[in-house]
């Protein structure tokens, strides 16, 4: 018999990022100095920018998305 609680699975997906249809949704990682605070922030509707707000000021940052950008995922936002 298996002891409950000793055993942690971690290769589940974390639901938080995945979408309704099962693919991971984009996210870029943000640290806001402003409040030093880390927030993820999505692609807006129309798929042209990364657009979020600090957690804690609600100062607003966007990434623009085109050709030439960087592979970045992590930021720091000012």
């Amino acid at each position: 018999m298996e002891d409950k609680g000793t055993h942690l699975d971690l290769s589940s997906d974390d639901p938080s990022t995945t979408s309704a249809r099962g693919k991971e949704k984009a996210f870029l990682g943000v640290h806001f100095a402003c409040c030093e605070v880390y927030a993820r922030i999505y692609p807006n509707r129309d798929g042209t920018a990364y657009v979020g707000y600090c957690p804690r000021c609600a100062k607003r940052v966007s990434f623009e998305i085109g050709p030439g950008g960087t592979d970045a995922r992590f930021f720091t936002a000012g």
